[in-house]
C-alpha cells in the first residue's frame, strides 16, 4: 500500500527549512512512497512552512486553503509554532508538525492515511540526524544546518518560538557529512542555521566555526568545492571576527574553499532602536566588524538585512540607518517592513509607524539598496577568474555561477554547465548580477 502512496513536499523559507524538506523527501523516497511534482498528481501533500512574516504567512495560509479536499493534507515547519490558533481556525488538515521533523514523517503519513488526525509539535528542542536520505532541490548543492535553533531573544522574532535552543551539529559530523555528499556530486555547500555565529556554544569541547572551517577545507577526496557560511549577528561574530578575516584572506583567490562573503544583519543604524530590537550591539559594531574584513578582503562581498518602520522608530533613527548604509555600501541589502508576529514583545509595543509612512521608508531604502548593489556590482566589469555554475538561469540558455566573492554572474549556453567550472570575463554588470562570456 505504502508504494502506492504519491506525496506531493513543498518548502517555503529559509535554506534551513529548504533541507527540512529535502530530508522528508529523502525519508519518503527511501519509505517507498512516490515523490510528485505537484499537488494534482498526490494522495498526501506536504507544505513545510515559513512564518516569519506577515506577508508570507498570508501567502501560505491561502495556499494551503487550495489544496482540494480529497488530498491528504500535512502542514509541517515554523507556521504551526508560530501561529497555530489561526492555522487551526482556517485551515483544514490531517496533521500538523514542526520544523526539522525527518525520518518521523513517514510514520505520520501511514497514520494519517490510516484515519488519524495527528498534532505533533514536541519537535523544537530535538536534533535531527544529520545523514539521513535527502532529495535535493539543487543537485550541486549541499545545505548543511550546522546549527538549529540560537541563542538570541530578538524582541521581533517568532522563529525562536518554531526552532528552540541552540543545538550544534560536532565538527566531526560536519566533515563526514561534507565528504558523504562530495561523492553524491555535490560541489557547493551552505553553512546555514538561524545564527551560524553561536555554532559550537553548546558543544562540550568549545569549538567555534573557524574551527569547522578549518576541518572542512581539509576534506580533498574529491576535487574543488566551495563553501558559503550563512547569517551571522554581530555580536556573536564580534567574539572571532579578527580570527574569521585572516582565515579567509589566507586562502589563495584560485584555491580557497569558502566564499569570501558575510551575511551580517545589522536592522536598524539606530542603537536606540537596537536596544528596543534587543539585538546585543551597536551601530558602531556593525562598522567595525565590515571594516575588519575589508581591511584584509577588498573585494569580499558584504551582505545585511535591515527592518524599517520598527515601532519607536522615528524620522531621525530611519535616517540614521539611511546614512549607515550609504557609509559602509554593503553589496546586498534585504529591505524589509515591520509586521507584528504572534507572542512578541515588538508585536506588544506603542509608537507603531503608520502605513503610509512605513511604504515611504521601505522604498527610500530599497531605492538606496538598489543604487549601491549597481555601483558595486559595476566595479566587477572586466573581472576574470573562475566561476562554479550552482544553477540554472531564468532565461533559456542561461546559468548562473558564483565567483570567489560569491557574486552571481550569469552566462549563455546551450550546453548543461551545473555543477562545472569555468573561466569568465565580466562584460556588464546589474543592480542583481554580473554577465560573463566564456573564455
Amino acid at each position: 500500500m505504502v508504494g502506492l502512496l504519491r506525496v506531493f513536499v513543498r518548502s517555503f523559507g529559509c535554506s534551513s527549512s529548504v533541507a527540512d524538506g529535502e530530508v522528508m523527501a529523502g525519508c519518503l523516497s527511501a519509505a517507498g512512497f512516490e515523490l510528485t511534482g505537484g499537488v494534482e498528481q498526490a494522495d498526501v501533500v506536504v507544505f513545510n512552512t515559513c512564518a516569519v512574516k506577515s506577508p508570507t504567512e498570508n501567502k501560505i495560509i491561502h495556499l494551503l486553503k487550495e489544496v482540494p479536499s480529497g488530498k491528504r493534507l500535512i502542514v509541517a515547519g515554523c507556521l504551526p509554532l508560530i501561529d497555530f490558533p489561526r492555522l487551526s481556525r482556517e485551515v483544514r488538515f490531517d496533521a500538523v508538525v514542526g520544523p526539522a521533523f525527518g525520518e518521523r514523517i513517514v510514520g505520520v503519513i501511514k497514520r494519517v492515511v490510516g484515519g488519524e488526525k495527528i498534532v505533533a509539535l514536541d519537535g523544537s528542542e530535538r536534533r535531527p540526524v544529520l545523514g539521513l536520505p535527502r532529495v535535493r532541490v539543487n543537485p550541486v548543492v549541499g545545505i548543511v544546518p550546522v546549527t538549529y535553533g540560537c541563542v538570541g531573544e530578538c524582541s521581533y522574532c517568532c522563529v525562536r518560538f518554531a526552532r528552540g535552543g541552540l543545538r550544534s551539529f560536532g565538527v566531526d559530523e560536519v566533515v563526514g557529512y561534507v565528504r558523504k555528499s562530495l561523492g553524491e556530486g555535490v560541489r557547493e555547500f551552505w553553512f546555514t542555521g538561524q545564527d551560524v555565529a553561536c555554532y559550537g556554544l553548546d558543544l562540550a569541547v568549545g569549538v567555534g566555526v573557524v574551527d569547522l572551517l578549518r576541518k572542512v577545507c581539509q576534506v580533498g577526496d574529491f576535487g574543488e568545492f566551495w563553501v558559503r557560511l550563512g547569517m551571522m549577528t554581530p555580536n556573536l561574530l564580534l567574539r572571532f571576527v579578527d580570527d574569521y578575516a585572516e582565515f579567509l584572506s589566507a586562502q589563495q583567490e584560485g584555491s580557497g574553499k569558502v566564499f569570501k562573503f558575510l551575511h551580517l544583519p545589522v536592522q536598524s543604524g539606530d542603537d536606540r532602536v537596537l536596544g528596543l530590537m534587543n539585538r546585543r550591539y551597536y551601530a558602531a559594531d556593525f562598522k567595525r566588524i565590515v571594516a575588519a574584513f575589508k581591511r584584509v578582503l577588498p573585494q569580499v562581498t558584504v551582505a545585511t538585512d535591515v527592518i524599517v518602520g520598527f515601532p519607536g522608530e522615528s524620522e531621525d533613527a530611519f535616517q540614521r540607518t539611511v546614512s549607515l548604509i550609504e557609509e559602509v555600501k554593503p553589496d546586498v541589502v534585504n529591505v524589509s517592513k515591520f509586521f507584528a508576529r504572534p507572542n512578541t514583545l515588538a508585536g506588544k509595543m506603542e509608537n507603531r509607524v503608520c502605513a503610509e509612512e512605513l511604504g515611504k521608508r521601505s522604498e527610500v531604502m530599497a531605492g538606496v539598496a538598489r543604487r549601491i548593489s549597481l555601483e558595486k556590482n559595476k566595479a566587477w566589469v572586466g573581472w576574470r577568474g573562475p566561476v562554479l555554475i550552482d544553477e540554472k538561469g531564468k532565461k533559456e540558455g542561461s546559468w548562473v555561477g558564483r565567483n570567489f566573492a560569491y557574486k552571481p554572474v550569469v552566462v549563455h549556453s546551450e550546453e548543461d554547465l551545473l555543477g562545472k567550472v569555468l573561466s569568465v570575463h565580466v562584460v556588464d554588470a546589474f543592480q542583481s548580477h554580473l554577465l560573463g562570456e566564456v573564455v
